[in-house]
């Protein structure tokens, strides 16, 4: 009998004319964690959706062999059936149902034909033992944190005797401890026999938890990497999935005496009449003209709500406090106060709430100032392609053309079209709430560069991020958050992770 779980060979997919994955061969061992890894667009989803049914058999070229038998999965249900599941970033859960009948929803335990729900607690109570997860089975999805709801798509998949489970990204949107979490998990998984798929951009996790890892790039196979051979490492990682070898993931940029301030809080405090409770208490910070400013914490510890605060009270808080915009003390009222004002906010959920992704490049780039492309109320068509194109190609977007739907890029593509849409605006101060999250590491080197650009033309950065190496190895200064409220401000020089947590957790 094979000692592979999952053959794919020669896997070949084409969208539209355009070659997705080229010969792609993937082979995983039974009970071994197997990182999948790429840049953004090599593939890796693509794959999986081949695997899983989303792409049925006869839309590609190729062989999936599980369990030594060559499969035609026509459908998810026929993947589900043969023991594989998936989870995907964007969870598939019910937020107003239970944790009991999200578990077995699709699959419920039934006695003659009607569903049993005593039967379906007592089981939903088993997947829960199973993921280490202690919550009643009665609470409702949305009163769960995503890291327990990642937990809950784990119990669903194991309720169906699950045999090969795949994880695309699943710590995108959780915080450290969460993290660490469901990599335990993973690997208890694995000593209960269980073969797991795990899409991930942070090679930390992929260093200290795959047994081997497969490179894709361009739609193609590179590598595969095995941990007992010591292969497993950065640097090699990166160059097989970018083609080069990138010394510094953090860009150097010679660092010049900050201006200026253009920005500054004082006693600045929110509260948030929907949860009934203050988010932000009396917070003093200030950023100069030229500089990056870090802005470290757990999740939860009131980064974006303070950043939201900033760009004109999106979230309708009660202000207390002083805001000074160039020397003036102001009062923004409203996002296109904020606009207005010079400043910008690139959010963290690009899917859903930073770009349109039914509309294309160009609609999206323009999407923030549309007065900048109009006359009389008329959009100049001419010059918003003039404009979009105009970002494309410095922020290198990589797309067929201005034309194409934003929803069908890779994530850090999208991120680049929403950094363009906001750069569009002309900011002096641009807010960055989790700039790189989701995207791969050569990704990630564009947007630093494009970050340091705009430093060195004279704008200035808040950038939030839950990545302690990013923080460190972008800004210029540090506040770290915490329950709220500032807990200390550092030179980068004088900061490190231990510092951060330190304060983070306090």
């Amino acid at each position: 009998m094979s000692k592979y779980i999952l053959e794919m060979n020669q896997i070949s997919k084409h969208f539209s004319g355009v070659k997705a994955l080229s010969d792609v061969n993937f082979k995983v061992e039974k009970g071994e964690i197997h990182c999948l890894i790429g840049e953004n667009g090599a593939g890796k989803s693509t794959l999986m959706k081949v695997l899983s049914g989303v792409h049925p058999y006869g839309t590609y070229e190729g062989d999936i062999v599980f369990e030594g038998a060559v499969q035609q999965f026509n459908k998810i249900s026929d993947s589900v059936k043969a023991g594989i599941g998936i989870i995907y970033q964007e969870l598939a859960l019910f937020p107003d149902l239970s944790v009991y009948e999200n578990i077995f929803a699709g699959n419920e335990v039934k006695r003659g034909g009607i569903i049993d729900w005593n039967q379906t607690i007592v089981q939903a109570k088993k997947m829960l033992e199973k993921v280490k997860l202690d919550v009643n089975p009665d609470t409702l999805i949305k009163d769960l944190g995503v890291g327990k709801q990642q937990l809950v798509e784990i119990a669903k998949a194991l309720s169906k005797d699950v045999k090969l489970l795949i994880l695309d990204e699943p710590t995108a949107a959780l915080n450290e401890d969460d993290s660490e979490n469901l990599l335990e998990l993973l690997g208890e998984l694995k000593r209960q026999g269980i073969t797991c798929i795990m899409i991930s951009h942070k090679l930390k996790e992929v260093i200290s938890i795959a047994d081997k890892a497969t490179v894709l790039r361009d739609g193609q196979t590179i590598c595969t990497l095995d941990a007992a051979k010591g292969e497993i490492q950065e640097s090699i990682i990166i160059k097989n999935m970018v083609g080069r070898e990138i010394d510094d993931i953090y860009p150097k940029r010679e660092k010049k005496k900050a201006g200026e301030k253009i920005l500054e809080l004082s006693n600045w405090s929110c509260y948030d009449p929907q949860l009934g409770r203050q988010v932000i208490k009396d917070v003093n910070l200030h950023v100069k003209k030229g500089e990056i400013v870090g802005l470290a914490g757990l999740m939860g510890s009131g980064r974006t709500e303070l950043a939201l605060s900033i760009f004109g009270n999106a979230k309708s808080y009660k202000l207390h406090g002083d805001l000074v915009l160039n020397g003036t003390s102001t009062t923004l009222k409203h996002t296109s106060d904020a606009i207005k004002a010079g400043i910008a906010y690139v959010t963290e959920d690009r899917k859903g709430d930073g770009l349109f992704l039914i509309q294309d490049i160009k609609s999206n780039i323009s999407a923030a100032n549309l007065k900048g492309i109009s006359r009389k109320g008329v959009i100049n068509d001419n010059e918003e392609i003039k404009i979009a194109e105009n970002y494309k190609n410095s922020l290198t977007i990589k797309a067929s053309s201005l034309e194409q739907m934003t929803g069908n890029l890779s994530g850090g593509n999208q991120q680049k079209v929403s950094l363009g849409k906001w750069l569009f605006v002309g900011p002096k101060l641009l807010i960055l709430d989790e700039p790189t999250r989701g995207i791969d590491v050569g990704a990630k080197f564009e947007i630093y560069t494009v970050m340091n650009k705009l430093i060195e033309a004279g704008m200035s950065i808040v950038m939030i991020s839950s990545e302690l190496g990013e923080v460190l190895g972008m800004s210029d200064r540090v506040y770290v958050m915490a329950q709220g409220e500032i807990k200390g401000e550092m030179k980068v020089e004088e900061a490190n992770q231990e510092k951060i947590m330190q304060l983070a957790t306090q």
